[in-house]
């Protein structure tokens, strides 16, 4: 039998997460956002999923980065239920397409 999970992974690897552009932040940097604000406040994964209203699963994936199912207003809402504000900052691009930064504090 023939196994596919190599060409899955490198499949699902391929796709950019939602919302992502030449001048979006690394896929490590997009993981480290969505990591860095459950270890902070220590929960398991399903402390974290009742906080953000979220299953223990969908927590998983978004810990190793898959995105793909959660919009951008879900995830900026799992945020909030975590204790983080969120700010965007509209700022006059130098050049004629401007760029995303994610900075965190």
């Amino acid at each position: 039998m023939w196994d596919r999970r190599p060409a899955q992974r490198q499949r699902r690897a391929a796709i950019p997460a939602q919302g992502a552009s030449p001048g979006s932040a690394s896929p490590k940097t997009r993981k480290g956002l969505k990591a860095r604000p459950i270890r902070r406040l220590g929960l398991t994964q399903e402390e974290a999923g009742r906080r953000m209203g979220l299953s223990q699963p969908k927590v998983s994936n978004l810990l190793r980065g898959d995105i793909t199912n959660l919009s951008e207003r879900k995830l900026m809402e799992c945020l909030n239920h975590l204790g983080y504000n969120i700010e965007i900052k509209l700022i006059p691009a130098t050049k004629p397409v401007g760029s995303r930064t994610i900075a965190t504090a």
